[in-house]
């Protein structure tokens, strides 16, 4: 009978080695969930599975969203199936595609079994791994439900990432037309604006204020484009760098929520990331100010992050959640109410989950209206500023005409 050496960590998060004779590795893998340990690896004692790699590739980027979402369920699913830790990350980063991402999992791996835990060994990638992630698997550890906290995170990122998706998509559209027209717009004012101009000059007539005007500006294009450029860059550049100052970033996010159009969608993403991630938070037993500093850490918008941190003072103040929340205009009635009675009734976690389903689909209602209504939008001003155009160069021509007979 073959003798397995297993790692494997008790409820309190301790390190366990040990020795076990049996038969194969199920009955391992039987032995040790009897005993409520998280398995970290087995291994026949002659022949060890895994081997070190004598340097450790870091990893310094970010991984798409999706690679994130497909490792987490499929991890949850493995662990779930009784395949140890070290061996469903080795089998993970050997499928993934993500060079920087298979870096990640392998630098996971040999540090977990150099007796690292999985939250620290996940925490010192963080730009992969966020601080939502990195707690939620520590609870798991800690609770010994590391199965049904990595299924929460997977279902939480799917979700985050399908509301970004349409988002996004609703957003392409219009990004797509407008810098199509913007191409041609400045084609016919470089091409075409410029051959009139010449006719207009040969005849010496004074031209119409439209007509003089377009020229101007096709001159302008033509002879000053790279300073024009260079302004466009310089502009964006100062606007970012405004962004990042504390006063800037409360600025610009307060007008993005204040916006005629974007602005009602913006703060219905907004709400709805809040719900979700608390309540996904509340869920997996992190505590309640723990949870508060995540949300308002990974929300995206400064100004629901101050709105956090009056939470979090209230709550320490011994005074509810949905008491700073009724005093804010981003945040509806129908929310803080839902809110306060979740608080009453101690299901909060369900409350919030409930409002974020809502309001997905209030996102989807307002994706597909804002797509309605940017589309008539756009076509009417490519027509106004054609119509400028054509108006502008025949409008010599006209005044002519009209003199002529």
């Amino acid at each position: 009978m073959p003798t397995y050496k297993y790692t494997a960590r008790d409820q309190e998060g301790k390190s366990v080695d040990g020795r076990i004779s049996a038969d194969n590795e199920a009955m391992i893998v039987a032995e040790l969930r009897k005993r409520d340990l998280i398995i970290l690896s087995i291994a026949e004692e002659k022949e060890s599975v895994f081997k070190k790699s004598s340097t450790k590739p870091k990893a310094t980027k970010k991984v798409k969203p999706e690679d994130l979402v497909i490792f987490t369920r499929q991890f949850a699913t493995m662990v779930d199936a009784g395949i140890p830790i070290l061996q469903s990350l080795e089998a993970l980063s050997e499928q993934t595609a993500n060079p920087n991402f298979k870096a990640a999992l392998v630098t996971i791996r040999e540090d977990i079994q150099t007796g690292s835990s999985l939250s620290d060994a996940f925490e010192k990638h963080s730009k992969i791994f966020d601080q939502l992630y990195v707690n939620m698997i520590r609870v798991g550890e800690s609770g010994g439900m590391l199965t049904d906290i990595l299924e929460r995170v997977a279902s939480y990122l799917e979700k985050s990432e399908r509301l970004r998706q349409k988002v996004q998509g609703a957003l392409i559209y219009p990004a797509v037309v407008v810098s199509m027209a913007a191409m041609i717009t400045v084609g016919l004012l470089v091409k075409v604006v410029p051959t009139f101009a010449q006719i207009y000059s040969s005849l010496g007539q004074k031209l119409p204020a439209m007509t003089q005007m377009l020229i101007d500006f096709s001159n302008l294009l033509q002879h000053d484009l790279l300073f024009l450029v260079a302004g466009g860059f310089a502009i964006v550049f100062l606007f970012n760098w405004y962004k990042k100052t504390p006063a800037g970033h409360i600025q610009v996010d307060t007008l993005l929520l204040r916006m005629p159009v974007f602005g009602e969608l913006i703060c219905k993403v907004s709400v709805s990331r809040f719900c979700r991630t608390f309540s996904t938070l509340s869920q997996s037993g992190v505590p309640i100010l723990e949870s508060l500093d995540i949300v308002g850490r990974t929300c995206g918008n400064r100004v629901i992050e101050i709105l956090v941190d009056d939470i979090k003072t209230s709550v320490k103040e011994g005074n509810s959640i949905a008491d700073p929340l009724s005093k804010s205009t981003i945040f509806p009635l129908m929310v803080t109410r839902m809110i306060a009675i979740g608080e009453k009734s101690g299901q909060l976690d369900k409350m919030l989950s409930k409002v974020a389903e809502f309001y997905d689909e209030q996102v989807d209602v307002a994706v597909e209206g804002l797509t309605k209504l940017i589309e008539p939008l756009i076509i009417g001003f490519l027509g106004i500023v054609v119509g400028f155009i054509v108006i502008a160069l025949f409008m010599p021509i006209l005044n002519m005409t009209s003199a002529m007979k």
